[in-house]
């Protein structure tokens, strides 16, 4: 009497891409540590162009 587990999901149904980026531990450090670096790097930017030129 062997029974099968059953699945929930069908088989052809694949993991949506969100719920992988959020279970990939190396990408969401790479996204914690990137995206902060280029606001800051693109904020630094505005303020520098913000600066009036002296006469």
């Amino acid at each position: 009497m062997a029974e099968h587990a059953t699945d929930d999901r069908p088989e052809t149904q694949s993991i949506p891409v969100m719920q992988r980026v959020l279970d990939n531990p190396f990408l969401l450090l790479f996204l914690g540590v990137v995206m902060p670096t280029v606001f800051y790097i693109i904020w630094g930017i505005m303020e520098i162009i913000s600066i009036p030129i002296a006469k």
